[in-house]
């Protein structure tokens, strides 16, 4: 069993992977807005998102995949940014956030 300094080490370096991953993945005209700070920002967003919503109770497709409202969870996202100050997005610059995440953790 892992300690917990070896889990929160193994937690920070997989997050430290989903940021250069999504960073890699942006579009050039985005890469400027999301900085790595912003990133993990939004990664934690991300994380709380799937954890307080009914997102991954939803039944899976006959692929085992589920319909996520990225339009919705943009939004949200969004949202949260500006009430804490974090800067103005559009859903269309934090959707390809979003869907690089998303790969990344199919991925893993």
């Amino acid at each position: 069993m892992a300690s917990l300094d070896e889990e929160l080490l193994q937690d920070a370096e997989d997050d430290a992977r989903a940021v250069a991953y999504i960073q890699s993945r942006l579009p050039e005209n985005l890469k400027a807005k999301f900085t790595e700070e912003v990133l993990y920002y939004f990664l934690d967003l991300i994380v709380d998102y799937y954890a307080t919503t009914d997102v991954l109770d939803a039944t899976p497709d006959k692929d085992g995949y589920i319909d996520l409202d990225l339009e919705r969870m943009a939004t949200t996202l969004i949202e949260k940014a500006a009430k804490e100050k974090m800067g103005t997005f559009t859903t269309d610059e934090l959707i390809p956030v979003i869907e690089a995440e998303m790969d990344f953790s199919e991925q893993e």
